[in-house]
């Protein structure tokens, strides 16, 4: 049977199908009615076929691994969050270290809750200046160098995965901004695995922000490669380097993050509009200075324009009262919406 991914997917049999529904009903299930309904289908589906038993297990534990730390950041939703990366290598009389060991404690002060790796290095450094009440510790189940730091070891909010898929899936969709210290290969892939989603659109964009001790090389040589070896071709632009800035001083990648979120709140697209949600709404005349300048992210004859909040939105009642501004966005420009961001941030 041929699959369907509109509002009619079922399991093809539609007694089945009622089955499922009487079930939801059983349960008592009302919100996402219809998401719910489908994730039983697609089980369903998967066993019908002949999806391999290692397939199986490996869908199985992914769902409850995301089912399980949903449970232990659901107390803490309404808290941002800064995930921070690097070394599991980097001991404590290593200058990153001290470093990471600062900002975490300076983010906190700040108001944010801290996520790492829950290692050693730079990710026990992060969590010592945080402390353990306003630390997550997302660890990754190898079979040497990832023991948990003695910060978060024991901690309910220590959560261990068995993917790093998974894992991954939660260090960008429970953060709020990212700051990366040096590290090897897990750190740089967690890098551009940021940078790529932000840069498609497929993540929201967050301040990405790269720290390096005063007179360090590391991230001075990534700036570079970056612009001799990947801007040089073409294989990215310009405004990609708007998506991350970089900083060799702790209290300045903290006002990064801090300015980031001071008239801005977050966005949504709603069909072909994009809604910013923000604090304070430009007037007409700064409107219009709007328009001009980003027009080049407009897709076709569109306006910005201030608007309420839309039908869609109805199901985030908790900032119904924020002021929108909203347009037709390229779905492309991402580099540019973050500076329009920064522009709504001055005001």
């Amino acid at each position: 049977m041929t699959e369907k991914k509109s509002a009619s997917y079922s399991t093809g049999e539609p007694a089945l199908d009622q089955k499922i529904a009487e079930l939801l009903e059983a349960a008592g299930i009302g919100g996402s009615r219809r998401e719910y309904f489908e994730i039983v289908a697609t089980a369903l589906r998967f066993a019908r076929q002949a999806t391999t038993p290692g397939d199986i297990r490996m869908i199985n534990q992914m769902l409850k691994e995301i089912r399980y730390a949903d449970a232990i950041f659901q107390p803490y939703r309404g808290v941002k969050k800064v995930t921070i990366f690097g070394s599991a290598r980097l001991a404590a009389d290593t200058p990153e270290w001290r470093m990471a060991r600062d900002f975490a404690e300076q983010i906190a002060k700040a108001g944010f809750m801290v996520l790492t790796g829950g290692g050693d290095g730079i990710m026990g450094a992060a969590q010592l200046g945080a402390g353990k009440k306003l630390s997550f510790g997302l660890n990754i189940r190898l079979p040497y160098e990832q023991r948990p730091n003695e910060v978060i070891e024991g901690d309910r909010k220590l959560i261990f995965f068995r993917y790093f898929f998974t894992r991954k899936l939660h260090f960008v969709k429970e953060s709020h901004a990212i700051a990366l210290f040096p590290g090897g290969f897990g750190t740089m892939d967690e890098c551009f695995e940021a940078l790529t989603l932000m840069q498609t659109g497929k993540a929201p964009i967050v301040p990405m922000v790269f720290i390096d001790y005063p007179g360090g090389s590391y991230w001075s040589a990534f700036r570079k490669f970056l612009r001799s070896e990947l801007l040089s071709r073409d294989l990215i632009s310009e405004q990609d380097f708007h998506l991350f800035t970089f900083t060799d001083d702790s209290e300045e990648a903290r006002r990064e993050i801090e300015r980031f979120y001071y008239n801005f709140h977050s966005y949504r697209f709603v069909g072909e509009l994009l809604v910013l949600r923000i604090h304070r709404a430009p007037d007409d005349s700064a409107l219009q200075a709007i328009q001009a300048e980003f027009a080049d992210i407009v897709s076709g004859p569109g306006l910005f324009q201030r608007t309420a909040p839309l039908p869609a939105e109805a199901n985030e009642p908790e900032i119904l009262s924020l002021p929108r501004l909203s347009f037709p966005f390229d779905r492309r420009s991402y580099g540019r919406l973050r500076q329009l961001i920064d522009r709504l941030n001055e005001f």
